[in-house]
């Protein structure tokens, strides 16, 4: 009769011979010399019934037998861990009697209707059956289909050709159960490629070979060079066709299965999860106190202490609270803030459970770990609603600590942000604590109270704070106009209404009122950012020269820069500058110190990194404000990495000085603000009024005050994988940062010179992690990178003289980067092959050039140093 799937000759034996290989190893290699294994055996395949009412409706029985496990790649006896192995030995003899177990197929049109196999059977043998069974489906008419195999239910796409027939499944649109997470900026994860494709011969309309071929591919997308494959390939071909066992005789499948064997039930299709068990595995306090050394304050910018951090957090995630508090309970202060840093970050359940059971904002003299917890939930790498949801209900609780009150409601606003970049907007725990933010600032009566709400929208940056934002920044002073500018600054400009660009330009030109130079740059740096037209642009040009001295000076400085470092915005500019030719000599010929300038940190071929560094003083020579940034970005996506932002205002009176205008009722203030990973940090205060001022400048020392240190995970990805011969796959990438950033402010009246340091150490540890598990064969590879890198930045200022000397110098020094890479093979028994190769090589150092002007006043300043102790005042 006619089919439309293959079908079996009546009373016949097909004997096949069956493969299945897998291999892993680093992208770019070659499968000849890569980790993996082969299982081989023969297939016996027979036909038990076919359907009286439909000649496409078969039950067919098939059998594996002669099991091998071999290696995949030939390999010297010494490092062949099956050598002097039975099968038996290997997968183990109550699972090889399991895997010779016959299975039964009823296929309808050729589909896998129902899968018969036996109940208690181990879940990895029936995962190898299963891989099996998924080749005898097929359709014999050309065309896409939703179907169900072992990998679950995915768009298939058959292409028919005579006897050849090509299937090529679609991996990434199964529904499947599989465990994923991935990071939450794309510069930080791990870019995918899957792809599945099995080609049948067909000859007397059964099969005469199959062969089916599964890619995947990861890579680090800050450094492709960085990346894993798995291969897996599955091979049935006929040997032969003999004599075989009749038919049973019967109307319905049901009886025919009994008929055979009672015990038989349908199984689904569909893989079902199974972990091997660890058996040597150390528990999370031995763990522990192999790396404890490594954790100490004053190690974390070694590479060491992010690997430490890294190994610890995946112990973490198989760890329960109870384990968890037993660490917190043992520990000493020192050490313990680098666990709240490890423990918050592994992200599980439990990790939040213990973290909250053993933290108790009530009590002020733990405020140190309360912040660290509070950081590390800001930087959490895929944040639950269920973080955020227990965040709003501490900050809604008693909090001892005015500061950890500060903190908790910046980073509900960073996970606010989080949620939402991934369609999380709309969920119960983000509506709350938005409402929350947003209530209580059009509320707040005190400045503290105002700021602490602008700094959380600083990081959850919701389109509906906009108006908000406008009249804080246009109808208040000093801090407050300035944060609510310097938030809106960090949206993105096409999210920016027009009416923010309208307010800008009042705040510029003040229309209405006298604004600060602070606020002033600022509008100006977001209308230059957001698509200014012609006229927006030659307004800011024709109000130079008539701006404050040292205002001036820096305007002009970041019209230079948008040309130099061609940013959006420079074709506008050039074309203003041209129609401008006649009065632009008197007006750009302008004195002053301020400056801004923007250059590359790295050029590299998957990521690049720009540095950039702007410092406006005041007309008296004191520092108004300095603002380095360093972003990170991609074809796709970009990192807004590090910002550190020194401001003080109202230092007049130590030289005593005259204030700039709008500035003559400023209350003496220094400060430090800091975006670390595109998270606000709460911004820290090294002095406020003058009192405080003078105290501190007579005891300064100039030791740097630690600002931010501590680790932070920053690639965070996890994908199991259930490959289509039967094992399990998982591969987890994580990326480790230790960091360590100080910054220090000096004074000396007597050389008329002031002098601060921002020095950023950061050690980075990555690693990747790619394993087949076959429960009794495991095969993988291990790539990992390190460096540990500083990047300090200096500037020094002489203000005995007008304009004042500036010297600004960034370097950063020499860098070791370490690169290795492991396969594996390995048996539950402790055998194991392993081939490692790796290079260490130092990077050089570097002095960051900025711009000519500066070089020039840096051999000016380390001139005149030799002969500056005779000048006097």
């Amino acid at each position: 009769g006619h089919t439309t799937g293959p079908s079996l000759s009546n009373d016949k034996l097909y004997k096949f011979a069956y493969s299945a290989e897998v291999y892993v190893d680093r992208v770019k290699a070659s499968l000849q010399k890569s980790a993996g294994y082969r299982i081989s055996s023969g297939v016996d395949v027979n036909l038990l019934w076919r359907n009286p009412d439909n000649d496409d409706d078969q039950l067919i029985k098939v059998t594996i037998r002669d099991v091998q496990v071999e290696n995949v790649n030939e390999r010297p006896a010494a490092k062949n861990i099956f050598k002097g192995k039975t099968t038996e030995k290997i997968i183990g003899k109550e699972q090889l009697k399991a895997l010779q177990r016959p299975i039964v197929l009823e296929l309808v049109r050729g589909k896998v209707k129902n899968f018969y196999s036996y109940q208690n059977e181990p879940a990895f043998t029936q995962n190898i059956k299963r891989g099996l069974a998924s080749l005898f489906q097929l359709q014999l008419h050309s065309g896409t289909v939703r179907e169900v195999d072992i990998s679950g239910k995915c768009n298939t796409t058959y292409l028919v050709r005579q006897d050849q027939v090509t299937k090529v499944k679609d991996l990434n649109s199964c529904e499947t159960e599989n465990q994923r997470f991935t990071s939450h900026n794309q510069i930080l994860d791990v870019g995918t490629k899957a792809t599945s494709a099995t080609i049948y011969v067909l000859e007397d309309s059964f099969f005469k070979s199959i062969k089916a071929e599964e890619n995947y591919v990861f890579l680090l997308n800050f450094r492709r060079k960085t990346g894993t494959k798995i291969v897996s390939k599955q091979k049935l071909e006929l040997k032969s066709v003999q004599a075989g066992p009749g038919l049973i005789a019967g109307k319905q499948v049901a009886s025919v299965i009994k008929t055979l064997d009672s015990s038989y039930v349908a199984v689904p299709l569909v893989a079902e999860p199974v972990k091997s068990e660890c058996k040597k595995c150390p528990s999370l306090s031995e763990h522990w106190q192999t790396i404890r050394d490594h954790m100490y304050p004053e190690k974390l910018s070694k590479a060491e202490a992010a690997r430490s951090f890294v190994s610890f957090i995946q112990s973490i995630r198989k760890a329960t609270k109870e384990e968890i508090l037993q660490i917190f309970r043992s520990e000493n202060k020192e050490l313990l803030l680098q666990v709240v840093d490890a423990v918050t970050s592994a992200q599980t359940p439990a990790s939040l459970e213990a973290m909250l059971e053993f933290l108790d904002f009530k009590d002020a003299s733990t405020s140190a770990l309360q912040e660290r917890f509070l950081y590390a939930c800001g930087f959490a790498s895929h944040p639950s609603e269920m973080l955020l949801k227990s965040l709003t209900a501490k900050f809604k609780g008693d909090i001892a600590s005015e500061e950890i009150r500060e903190t908790l409601v910046i980073v509900m606003g960073a996970l606010i942000r989080k949620l939402c970049d991934r369609e999380g907007c709309k969920l119960p725990a983000v509506g709350e604590a938005k409402r929350l933010i947003l209530n209580r600032l059009e509320k707040a009566k005190k400045d503290d109270n105002v700021r602490m709400y602008l700094l959380a929208l600083k990081n959850a940056l919701l389109p509906e704070a906009i108006p908000l934002l406008l009249k804080y920044a246009e109808s208040e002073e000093g801090h407050i106009s300035n944060l609510a500018a310097t938030t809106l600054q960090r949206y993105d400009p096409s999210i920016l209404t027009k009416e923010v660009k309208k307010t800008m330009n009042r705040i510029y030109h003040q229309n209405h009122r006298v604004h600060e130079k602070t606020v002033r740059t600022t509008a100006a740096a977001i209308i230059l950012n957001s698509n200014p037209s012609y006229m927006e642009v030659k307004n800011i040009l024709l109000s130079i020269g008539e701006l404050p001295l040292e205002m001036n000076k820096y305007m002009l400085s970041m019209i230079q820069d948008i040309l130099h470092f061609e940013m959006p915005s420079s074709k506008t500019v050039r074309r203003v500058l041209k129609d401008m030719r006649a009065h632009n000599y008197d007006r750009f010929s302008k004195m002053g110190s301020s400056s801004a300038y923007s250059g590359y940190l790295i050029r590299g071929p998957d990521v690049s990194s720009t540095y950039s560094l702007d410092i406006l003083y005041s007309g008296s020579g004191i520092l108004r404000r300095s603002n380095l940034n360093i972003h990170v970005f991609d074809r796709n996506a970009g990192l807004h990495a590090s910002q550190v932002v020194l401001e003080a205002q109202g230092l007049e009176s130590i030289i005593a000085a005259t204030p700039d205008e709008g500035e003559e009722n400023l209350d003496s203030f220094a400060g430090m603000s800091a975006i670390l990973f595109d998270v606000q940090l709460r911004p820290v205060t090294f002095f406020q009024g003058y009192g405080d001022l003078m105290s501190k400048m007579f005891s300064a020392t100039g030791d740097p005050i630690n600002v931010v240190r501590g680790l932070v995970l920053l690639t965070d990805y996890l994908q199991e994988i259930q490959l289509q011969s039967g094992p399990r796959a998982s591969v987890e990438f994580l990326g480790g940062l230790a960091i360590d950033i100080s910054g220090g402010m000096e004074f000396s009246l007597w050389y008329r010179e002031s002098k601060t340091n921002v020095k950023n150490r950061v050690a980075m540890f990555t690693v990747g992690n790619t394993e087949v598990d076959s429960f009794f064969v495991k095969t993988g590879i291990e790539t990992t990178l390190e460096v540990e890198t500083t990047l300090d930045f200096i500037s020094t200022v002489q203000f005995s003289q007008y304009p004042f000397l500036v010297c600004l110098q960034m370097d950063r020094v020499e860098s070791p980067f370490r690169h290795y890479v492991t396969k594996y093979e390995s048996l539950p028994s402790g055998r194991r092959y392993t081939a490692r190769r790796g290079k260490a090589e130092l990077l050089a150092g570097n002095e960051y050039p900025l711009h000519q002007e500066n070089s020039n006043m840096c051999k000016q300043v380390f001139g005149a140093k030799s002969d500056s102790s005779s000048n006097w005042f």
